[in-house]
């Protein structure tokens, strides 16, 4: 098997971050129209799409050249008067990265932005502004300000456009210059939503990305649960430590013994690591619990075999990781329409800003289009562990690759100073982050239940710790039982826009997928179609078992699959859903990934739909059995899909362009 750059992975290797390819192909995702809605207004799609915030073109006027001193006045004084928030987030390391509690610190006055009287002459400079999913809303805020009054940098007008892409395949992309995208196409501003991507990047060898940024707003990354199970366990009154918490998520009774059986198990949700921020605090928290120290842990300790040992005992309470954050929470909403938040998850480790927007009611299916309804009827509250929680502080860089010239690099230095301003820091507010002294807009405040002041807040560690978690998650993390189920009806020999068949992409998406498994996953595959008698054909055509010895003939497996005929969609997720149940292991992330292009059909009545869906309903509350469904080509039964997953408590992936199967396949791999 040969990776995209030419190499070859060692078998049984997990791929690191960053060589994982990017979420899709092309460019980082364009952000929504800033603005389009506001938490008042009617529930319906508020974000997702293209966007580019233009300036007025009355604003496009020349602009005195006293400006560009000016602007760097304004720069010096956003420093000198940050000094205290730069020592609030200056962590107290030693040589090995351990971090500890940032110094309390003066409160900053934010000076008040000073657009300029005309802006400079066109063309007008092109700034591409990168920030992750989790902070893309700020950013997106702060562009739409930014470009909202005239600006001159280097004697020419600036038009800003906020983009947004996963933290980890930011990285990933940053440590290779972006050179899957074309020049312009490039960021030249990156805001990560912490400070422990630039380190990521870096160690992955980075050039264009520095080593520090500047920060524009904080947002801590908590214990966020159900009202309900906060107040019964008593941490809505008394904060727990994180050895409380992974204590408390391995007793499987806890909540019999609390009086509320009809919570089942202890579940806790986090997200992947190698992806987003809110999963690094959870295996930093999670190592720091284990060596005694939460924010002190070391990358040396992170290699001690008792330390790891704890850490991965922790994580046996995981249900399943994800993505992003909203992953979660737009499954936890979705429970509670049929019952209650609890029956997907107890406790999600996510940030503050995530917690506010659930309690006002929206979430987002796939992270990037998010949707406003009603609030919830029972409230996501968050806990702050009493020794100490991961704060994201969404650094700012100007990136130094040959696409960002002298007259980029000014513009982005003139964006970064704006966010700094006293209208910039509104809006951060605005937007469900703390400023930069720490204080919260009272709204956000209120109906997010977040706290007043942070007490115990730690800033992320240096940047051998953070390759140290890269490394080490692949050891310590929740070992996954996974069965592949490929559709391979007639329709599958269809031609996708390269020339392949659909069959044959999505093969090799499948095989390059088997490089994010490593010993002690035990994977498998089955096909189905029928010859119209109902009758599942091939089946399963690698039984699941450990890949530490059957990665060869899983492969081979995969490579041998031809299109055949019917769809017989409804018994084949019926048939190997009950299969997995009957093996289900608490100690691992049981799953059928779902691939198919079409909807149920047969010659013969089969398994009706809703039998189908009954049984796999019934088996989330009983033996779990994950089944992430990926709907394959335009023609795929996306509504189906979305059902079963739903139905299982996982969750649904769209590549209804079929160019974009091995990304898609890719990002779904990162949930065990």
């Amino acid at each position: 098997m040969t990776d995209a750059d030419g190499t070859t992975p060692e078998p049984g290797r997990r791929r690191r971050r960053s060589e994982q390819p990017p979420s899709s192909g092309a460019a980082p995702e364009p952000m929504a129209p800033v603005g389009a809605r506001v938490p008042s207004d009617p529930p319906g799609t508020i974000a997702g799409g293209l966007v580019m915030v233009e300036p007025d073109p009355r604003t496009r006027r020349r602009r005195p050249m006293v400006w560009v001193l000016g602007a760097v006045i304004a720069v010096l004084a956003i420093a000198l008067g940050s000094v205290g928030f730069a020592i609030l987030q200056k962590p107290r390391a030693n040589a090995e990265g351990a971090t500890g509690t940032p110094t309390p610190s003066p409160t900053a006055t934010f000076p008040q932005d000073e657009p300029a009287a005309a802006a400079g002459p066109a063309p007008c400079t092109p700034l591409t502004v990168l920030s992750s999913l989790e902070n893309a809303a700020m950013v997106e805020r702060l562009v739409a300000g930014y470009n909202a009054q005239p600006r001159a940098a280097a004697g020419h007008c600036v038009t800003a456009v906020a983009t947004k892409d996963k933290s980890g395949v930011a990285a990933t992309r940053a440590a290779a210059g972006f050179a899957d995208l074309p020049a312009v196409s490039r960021p030249a501003v990156w805001i990560p939503d912490a400070s422990s991507w630039l380190s990521a990047a870096r160690a992955d060898g980075a050039a264009a990305v520095p080593s520090t940024g500047t920060s524009l707003g904080q947002s801590a990354i908590v214990l966020a649960m159900p009202k309900p199970l906060a107040d019964a366990i008593g941490w809505t009154k008394k904060a727990p430590t994180w050895s409380e918490v992974f204590a408390a998520s391995a007793k499987k009774d806890v909540w019999s013994k609390l009086g509320h059986p009809e919570w089942g198990a202890f579940k806790l949700g986090k997200t992947s690591p190698q992806v987003a921020s809110s999963g690094e605090a959870a295996l930093l928290a999670s190592f720091g619990a284990a060596s005694g120290s939460v924010g002190g842990v070391t990358a040396s300790e992170m290699a001690d075999p008792k330390i790891l040992a704890a850490v991965k005992k922790n994580e046996l309470a995981t249900s399943h990781y994800m993505a992003t954050p909203e992953h979660f929470l737009w499954h936890a909403r979705q429970a509670e329409q049929t019952g209650s938040a609890a029956e997907f998850f107890s406790a999600v480790i996510v940030d503050e800003k995530a917690v506010w927007d659930y309690d006002r009611g929206i979430v987002s299916r796939d992270g990037v289009t998010v949707t406003q309804g009603d609030p919830p009827k029972e409230a996501m509250v968050p806990v702050y562990p009493k020794d100490g929680f991961y704060v994201a502080d969404n650094p700012a860089v100007v990136l130094k690759g040959d696409w960002v010239d002298d007259a980029i690099k000014a513009a982005g230095a003139d964006f970064i100073r704006y966010a700094g301003t006293a209208q910039g820091q509104q809006l951060v507010r605005e937007t469900g982050y703390r400023d930069l002294n720490g204080q919260l807009d009272g709204g956000v405040r209120t109906t997010g239940h977040l706290a007043e002041t942070l007490q115990g807040a730690l800033t992320f560690p240096r940047q051998n710790v953070i390759a140290a978690i890269d490394k080490t998650f692949p050891q310590v993390r929740k070992r996954a039982s996974v069965l592949f189920l490929i559709d391979v009806s007639g329709s599958m020999a269809d031609p996708t826009p390269s020339g392949q068949s659909k069959l044959d992409a999505a093969k090799a998406a499948l095989i390059q997928a088997l490089d994010h498994f490593t010993p002690g996953d035990q994977v498998g595959v089955a096909a189905f179609s029928s010859a119209g008698d109902g009758t599942i054909t091939p089946g399963i055509v690698a039984p699941v078992a450990d890949i530490a010895t059957n990665r060869t003939s899983l492969v081979a497996a995969v490579r041998a699959l031809t299109p055949q005929a019917y769809t017989p969609l409804y018994t084949a997720v019926d048939t190997y859903a009950k299969q997995m149940a009957a093996s289900y292991d608490p100690d691992r992330i049981t799953t059928v990934v779902l691939l198919s292009d079409g909807a149920d059909l047969t010659a013969v009545p089969t398994t009706p739909k809703q039998t189908m869906l009954d049984d796999v309903s019934e088996l989330h509350h009983s033996t779990p059995v994950l089944i992430f469904t990926l709907a394959y080509g335009a023609d795929a039964d996306a509504d189906t899909l979305r059902a079963i997953s739903s139905a299982s408590g996982a969750h649904f992936y769209d590549a209804t362009d079929p160019s974009k199967v091995g990304a898609v396949l890719g990002d779904l791999v990162t949930s065990f």
